[in-house]
């Protein structure tokens, strides 16, 4: 079984990104289908998304996050009140993280370990 994690990390203060919501959706037949919603913890992270034992079969996979709350908590007004980041899931029991670094204008992101 594959598992999908995520953290974000807010790289204009150097520090985590916590609260913020997480949506992980999966293509299925050309509908987006929601798998889990999530929030961030103190250190910005979100350990198994889908679940300790969810089975994510290969395919394609999409994480929303609503960054918009986190920064207009800090009193910040941001470009990308949304970040919608695809990818694919391809092995069946492969490990997928997916970081998020932002700032009030921008954003970035690769497939961690």
């Amino acid at each position: 079984m594959s598992s999908i994690t995520t953290h974000v990390l807010d790289t204009s203060v150097g520090r985590p990104g916590a609260s913020i919501p997480v949506v992980l959706e999966r293509d299925t037949d050309g509908v987006w289908q929601v798998v889990a919603e999530r929030m961030t913890d103190a250190d910005g992270r979100v350990r198994g998304l889908a679940g300790e034992n969810d089975e994510n079969p290969a395919g394609h996979y999409r994480l929303s996050f609503d960054v918009a709350g986190y920064f207009a908590s800090r009193g910040v007004e941001c470009f990308f009140p949304r970040v919608t980041i695809g990818f694919l899931v391809s092995e069946a029991d492969g490990h997928y993280h997916v970081p998020l670094l932002i700032s009030p204008f921008g954003y970035s992101t690769y497939r961690g370990s």
